[in-house]
């Protein structure tokens, strides 16, 4: 919640971000809008999500995904970025995006505990890679490292803003597990890609 203090009888004017619509994306999910004022959020540690765009059609989206193969339980399936990705472009081509004009920006898959297998890596790889196949620009973002990520993607526009996470990454991990929001302290590291 924001306190904004007031001058007189009249309170100081709202900024466009607190005028904007929110949508948060967790593990499996994918959501898209034509919406120039909504603003997609998500907290990444290993998983990836990338948010894709047709900026002729003016229609955007993000997904995040778990892990970069897919298995044969349904379940599993949703937390996959084979499936995460085609739901995302089928989304967006059913809303009028056309493939050859898509451009994305990928997030996430850093490292966050050392000694385990290196799932951030394989889910960054295999979001570069499934681009490059589908012939889908990739035009910007940030992946790998060893800290988690906040994404703000504003999917009509394009801009995207990434803060990264301190401290607590150790809970953003184990959002990753119980696939609920952390609470985190932002690190002085924000970035705004256009």
């Amino acid at each position: 919640m924001t306190i904004r203090p007031s001058v007189g009888a009249h309170s100081l004017p709202r900024r466009d971000e607190d005028r904007q619509k929110r949508v948060h994306i967790v593990q499996g999910e994918q959501y898209v809008s034509d919406d120039p004022e909504m603003v997609l959020t998500t907290l990444l540690g290993s998983c990836v999500a990338a948010c894709i765009r047709d900026p002729f059609a003016g229609v955007g989206g993000m997904n995040h995904f778990l892990l970069p193969g897919g298995f044969e339980n349904e379940r599993a399936l949703e937390r996959h970025g084979v499936h995460a990705m085609e739901l995302l472009l089928n989304e967006l081509l059913k809303r009028g995006a056309r493939r050859e004009r898509l451009e994305a920006k990928l997030f996430g898959g850093a490292r966050l505990i050392d000694g385990l297998t290196d799932v951030g890596r394989q889910n960054a790889k295999f979001a570069v890679a499934f681009l490059d196949n589908e012939g889908i620009r990739h035009v910007g973002g940030s992946l790998l490292g060893e800290h988690g990520r906040k994404i703000q993607y504003w999917p009509v526009s394009g801009r995207a803003r990434q803060s990264l996470l301190e401290r607590e990454t150790a809970k953003v991990f184990d959002n990753e597990r119980n696939n609920r929001p952390a609470a985190s302290s932002v690190a002085s590291g924000t970035v705004e890609l256009f």
